[in-house]
């Protein structure tokens, strides 16, 4: 943290009136399903995004990525997206959230530290928006409420970068609680969170360095089309978490998606299987099972590569390599991979038995002989949400 602050006195000459910490995050299981009204279980780490903020006496707006050895200066009269912005823009939208919804915000100089960059895929783009959020909130004294503040991230998303508002990001940088995992039902809008409790096991993120690629375009999933489908086959389950779950008979499920392809079916088929591993792994979480948990990971990776084809023979390698470490499945876990993000490349998380950290880190050795990518592995653990720091 006093990097943080020394950056930003070296950059402006002054001290931050004030220190924002957001965490990053990964999606354990269902972060393809939003546009489906199903849920998302996330996890908030201790990648932290720090945004130092100071008063300016203008209406100018200064950023300072310090990692990446970057500055932009824009008028808060005139805030505009320019693709050559890059990580700004995300900043920009942000002000644009707030004056868009009649409220005033003033120059500032701001400065972002992230250890881990926003190409990264954990989370830091949302950490960075949610901070500044918040930071300007409270150095403004902008009268909002919390509700108005999901508001100024949303339009900032929507209407100025012309991106989807994806609120389990959002939940998991805002209302994430140490030692927990985060449930988004995006059918009402709505977050709880479960604790993390398993004994003697490290979570991973592996960055695999794999540079992503288009082989199709996900929006073709999300047509209203077949969300009409899928909504055919939600059933009403009072037992179930969240009230309802998939049609199980595959009978059933193939009539309704008889008038699809078939590779659009796969999909559609994915998406209910993943509504149906986040109940499952609410239910390890609540039981403390670890055998369960680590079971619904990896038919959730399973999915992912089979039906909904995100995966590639980099990802797939890691994640059998955890699997290759312990045979005795049933009675001791070893433990769990599976890729996450937008996927056809790039990350996953990976569950272990403390014991066999090592092993897996000699692994991705191996990896980068077999592969020629260099990954980044972190140990993370699961952290709390968006808060002011004291300076």
């Amino acid at each position: 943290m006093k990097q943080v602050i020394q950056a930003h006195i070296d950059e402006y000459e002054t001290q931050p009136d004030i220190l924002i910490n957001a965490p990053g995050r990964f999606h354990l299981i269902g972060e393809h399903s939003w546009f489906c009204k199903d849920k998302t279980l996330s996890m908030a780490v201790n990648l932290p995004v720090y945004v130092a903020i100071s008063k300016r006496n203008d209406s100018v707006a200064r950023f300072h990525f310090v990692q990446l050895d970057e500055r932009k200066k824009i008028s808060l009269s005139s805030v505009k997206f320019r693709k050559e912005d890059r990580w700004a823009n995300s900043l920009k939208a942000m002000i644009y959230g707030f004056t868009s919804g009649g409220f005033s915000v003033g120059g500032m100089d701001v400065t972002i530290w992230s250890e881990i960059l926003p190409s990264a895929g954990f989370g830091i783009t949302t950490a960075m928006k949610v901070a500044l959020v918040y930071g300007m909130k409270t150095l403004f004294s902008v009268p909002c409420s919390d509700a108005q503040l999901l508001q100024v991230i949303e339009r900032g998303n929507k209407l100025f970068l012309g991106v989807g508002n994806y609120i389990a990001d959002i939940f998991s940088a805002i209302y994430s609680k140490p030692g927990t995992c985060v449930v988004t039902d995006h059918a009402t809008n709505s977050f709880e969170t479960f604790p993390f409790d398993f004994s003697d096991v490290k979570v991973l993120l592996t960055d695999a360095r794999v540079p992503r690629i288009s082989v199709w375009n996900e929006s073709s999933v999300q047509e209203p089309e077949n969300v009409l489908l899928l909504g055919e086959l939600k059933e009403r389950k009072s037992y179930v978490y969240g009230g309802w779950q998939y049609e199980e008979s595959p009978t059933e499920v193939n009539e309704v998606l008889s008038v699809v392809n078939e590779d659009m079916r796969r999909k559609l088929k994915c998406i209910m299987l993943e509504h149906r591993y986040v109940i499952d792994s609410i239910d390890a979480l609540k039981s403390n099972d670890f055998a369960k948990f680590c079971k619904v990971v990896s038919r959730s990776h399973d999915a992912m590569r089979d039906l909904y084809l995100l995966s590639c023979p980099e990802i797939d390698w890691l994640v059998k390599r955890v699997q290759d470490f312990d045979l005795t499945t049933v009675r001791n876990p070893f433990g769990c991979s599976r890729i996450t993000g937008k996927g056809l490349g790039r990350c996953t998380y990976t569950i272990l038995r403390t014991s066999d950290v090592e092993l897996y880190k000699q692994k991705l050795v191996e990896y980068e002989r077999i592969f020629g990518f260099h990954p980044s592995c972190y140990e993370v653990e699961p952290a709390g949400g968006v808060h002011i720091c004291d300076i």
